[in-house]
C-alpha cells in the first residue's frame, strides 16, 4: 500500500467507517473504485482527494501528498487566507466536443487563486487548442463551483459545465430538449447533441486570459 493509500484508510478508519464498504456505502461511491483507491490499486486524483476530505474530516492536501497537518482548516493561498486555491481538475477545449478529460492520480496538481466570489469548492479547467475560440482561447482558465446540483432555469441559453449520465464532462451551452429532464448541448465548434439527461450543471463563475492564466498558475509537488 502507497503512502496516499494509507492515509486514505487512516482518515476512513479515524472518521468511523471500520470498513472501505461501509464508506463507500454511505456517501454513494463505487465501493470497487473506492476499495481501489483505499489499496493502492488505483491512485486517486486531487479531484477525488477533495471529496475523501471532506468527507472524512480532513485537510485534501495531507490526504493527497502530505503537504499540510492532517486535519485543521484547509492551506491558504500565498496570500494567507484560509480558503485554499482552486485546483485545476482537468483539460477542455482539445477537441470540438467540449469534452473535458479530467486530471489523471498520477500527475503533479495545478492550481490557481480563487476568482472573485469564489469559494472552497471553486475548481478550474484550463483550455487546450483552439476549438473553443471566442469563448476562452488556448491556454486560458476557466473557473466553476463544483456543487453537483441540477440544472437551473437561469442556466439556459449560458455555457455551462455539465455532466450526462455516462459519467461524461462537458462544456457546452445548454438549451431545452424535446422532453422534461432532457437537454440540448451546443458546442462552441461543433455538433449539438440533443436530448441529453444530466447528473449535474454549473454556471461558469470566470475565465482567465491565457496570459494572465501563465502568470498565476501554482504548481503542486
Amino acid at each position: 500500500m502507497d503512502d496516499r493509500a494509507a492515509r486514505l484508510r487512516q482518515a476512513r478508519l479515524a472518521a468511523g467507517f471500520e470498513t472501505a464498504a461501509a464508506a463507500a456505502e454511505a456517501h454513494g461511491w463505487n465501493r470497487n473504485t473506492y476499495a481501489s483507491n483505499e489499496n493502492g490499486n488505483a491512485p486517486y486524483s486531487w479531484r477525488r482527494s477533495r471529496e475523501y476530505a471532506a468527507a472524512f474530516g480532513v485537510r485534501p492536501e495531507w490526504l493527497y501528498d502530505a503537504q499540510s497537518p492532517q486535519t485543521g482548516p484547509q492551506m491558504g493561498p500565498l496570500s494567507g487566507s484560509q480558503t485554499g486555491p482552486a485546483p485545476i481538475i482537468g483539460r477542455v477545449g482539445a477537441d470540438p466536443g467540449g469534452e473535458v478529460l479530467l486530471a489523471g492520480g498520477q500527475a503533479p496538481p495545478e492550481f490557481a487563486p480563487l476568482p472573485p466570489g469564489g469559494t472552497e469548492r471553486a475548481v478550474a479547467l484550463r483550455v487546450t487548442g483552439h476549438s473553443m475560440r471566442g469563448l476562452a482561447d488556448d491556454g486560458a482558465l476557466i473557473y466553476f463551483e463544483d456543487q453537483r446540483t441540477p440544472p437551473s432555469p437561469d442556466m439556459l441559453g449560458q455555457v455551462v459545465v455539465v455532466e450526462l449520465e455516462t459519467g461524461e464532462v462537458l462544456v457546452k451551452r445548454l438549451l431545452r430538449g424535446a422532453a422534461p429532464g432532457r437537454y440540448d448541448l451546443e458546442s462552441v465548434a461543433g455538433p449539438t447533441r440533443r436530448d441529453a439527461r444530466l447528473r449535474w450543471a454549473a454556471h461558469i463563475t470566470a475565465i482567465v486570459p491565457p496570459w494572465q492564466a501563465r502568470r498565476i498558475l501554482i504548481q503542486g509537488d
